[in-house]
């Protein structure tokens, strides 16, 4: 398992970009297909990592997407909290987990919460909708945004998929 901090957050450095942090992640799956095989590696994203996932996902053949609590384009988000601003023209990270997901080849998993009250369900359910026979939706009945964990349900289909 690798997990990766973007550019600025945790402990990780650098100014952030939306291309630089494809970048990144691109750069890390490229050093994983030296070691492994590409049908071995799963890609998993969750909240705001849920778009750089897809995209890095619809640019390779992993064995599978596994994303957490996605949102199906980062606009939509931000715009239920800022609804007066023009922020189609401002916002420096546009994240099309709508476009991007259309390309990916491999099977998608979507774990979300019912109660996610930072990116409603709505959002996987119509990521769902561009492709139901590739892409699972899993629903937590009860869970919000961070605390998905903390249901049986969501370490039960954690183990399931990394069993196979």
């Amino acid at each position: 398992m690798v997990l990766v901090d973007y550019r600025g957050f945790g402990k990780s450095t650098g100014k952030r970009s939306e291309q630089d942090m494809f970048n990144d992640m691109q750069f890390i799956y490229d050093r994983l297909k030296e070691q492994y095989q590409e049908d071995h590696l799963i890609v998993y994203g969750r909240s705001m990592g849920s778009g750089f996932a897809t995209k890095l996902a619809s640019d390779n053949n992993p064995r599978y997407l596994i994303l957490d609590a996605p949102y199906f384009n980062f606009l939509r988000v931000i715009e239920r909290f800022l609804p007066m601003l023009p922020l189609r023209w401002v916002l420096r990270y546009h994240l099309r987990t709508d476009i991007w997901i259309q390309k990916v080849k491999c099977h998608t998993y979507i774990i979300h919460g019912t109660r996610d009250l930072l990116i409603p369900i709505r959002h996987s359910i119509a990521l769902q909708k561009f492709n139901p026979r590739m892409i699972t939706l899993i629903r937590i009945q009860g869970g919000g945004h961070n605390n998905l964990p903390h249901y049986d349900e969501y370490h039960n289909f954690i183990r399931d998929i990394l069993k196979y």
